[in-house]
């Protein structure tokens, strides 16, 4: 478990070692792993996050960094860093990780696992460190989908859209944020093994240009980061590393003016994104622009990197939609994940239609 979940007689550190040192051990565990160990599995232990779980590439001063089984010479992704890297190592079955821009999504295609976001609210997130209070999400990684499918049955319950998919579409504008030439073909490749009919829509179906939902999706995520830790961080500003302390300071240079007006612009987004989808379509996108970046990646490329990849991953957060990556395809011998984004309440939909993927690529 991320260690930003309650497990009941362990202190819950966030990444901060005073995070840990003033914390005092849990009274009961977080409703969703009492779940899941009540159904049998068994807790094998906590895994480091980002600091506050605060980034997209498992970088956390105070820790060592996770090693990336699938690709040693990369990043593992961030923040349930630490649990892609047990499950991809083989020392869990299951591991969770929560995703509020990403941090599920992300380290799973990095990594070559599944990864979900769920539908917004559908998991009690109780007894969980939050960051985002109106993106934080229960996400979970596995390497095989048949027990994927059995951590959902627990975790989900029935879905609450019965629609089966019957047709899936993609946006030129997002198919473009992959990162070159080679992930662009094999995006193409994976593409290919959705077995539905495809539209290819060279148009943008919104009114929000793809930077103005990625500048709403920022800037009410740093308030809301803020407003949950905001006065932890002022008295304890010595504890953070530099890039921490700076990515939530951000929520300070946020003009409280655009609040109104960028939560306008969610909620027409959100209205636009299930109009597109309907009851029977997935988006069908790549989860990140390419494989992880290379551990020796300038910040000012690996800030490119993550601006492109919070453009993709934005969307199901904004939209409060569900969205699964499917570990199909490598680029230069590293992971590179297909994403799904389906109607909202579809996630045990998406689960499914990933087996059959995967069924069908041989992966399962």
């Amino acid at each position: 478990m991320k260690d930003i979940f309650d497990v009941e007689g362990l202190v819950t550190g966030c990444g901060n070692p005073v995070k840990m040192r003033d914390g005092m051990p849990a009274l009961r565990s977080a409703s969703c792993i009492r779940a899941l160990l009540d159904a049998g599995a068994r807790f094998a232990g906590k895994t480091v996050t980002d600091e506050l779980a605060f980034s997209l590439f498992g970088q956390n001063l105070h820790y060592p960094l996770p090693v990336n089984p699938a690709a040693p010479e990369r990043y593992t992704g961030g923040s349930s860093c630490g649990s892609a890297a047990a499950v991809a190592g083989g020392l869990a079955d299951i591991a969770f990780g929560s995703d509020t821009g990403g941090s599920v999504r992300a380290p799973a295609s990095f990594c070559g696992l599944i990864g979900l976001r769920t539908t917004f609210g559908r998991i009690a997130i109780d007894g969980t460190m939050p960051l985002a209070s109106s993106f934080d999400t229960v996400g979970w990684f596995a390497r095989d989908i048949g027990l994927y499918e059995t951590v959902g049955e627990i975790l989900l319950g029935a879905d609450t859209h019965t629609t089966p998919p019957t047709k899936s579409v993609s946006l030129a504008t997002l198919d473009e944020l992959v990162s070159g030439p080679a992930e662009a073909k094999e995006y193409e490749r994976m593409r290919g093994q959705v077995p539905l009919p495809l539209a290819r829509l060279s148009g943008w179906p919104f009114t929000a240009t793809p930077d103005e939902l990625y500048f709403a999706f920022r800037n009410l995520q740093a308030l809301e980061a803020w407003e949950a830790h905001g006065d932890w961080i002022v008295r304890h500003e010595d504890s953070l590393a530099p890039h921490t302390r700076d990515r939530f300071r951000f929520a300070l240079s946020v003009d409280p003016g655009i609040v109104e007006p960028t939560q306008e612009l969610r909620a027409r987004f959100r209205s636009e994104i299930e109009a597109l989808l309907g009851d029977d379509t997935m988006l069908v996108l790549p989860t990140v622009p390419g494989a992880s970046p290379l551990k020796t990646t300038p910040p000012d490329v690996l800030q490119t990197y993550r601006e492109r990849a919070l453009h993709l991953l934005c969307l199901s957060g904004l939209s409060g939609l569900p969205q699964i990556t499917l570990p199909l395809g490598t680029v230069d011998g590293a992971p590179f994940g297909l994403s799904l984004l389906g109607p909202r309440g579809s996630d045990r939909a998406l689960i499914a239609m990933g087996r059959r993927i995967l069924g069908n690529a041989g992966t399962a």
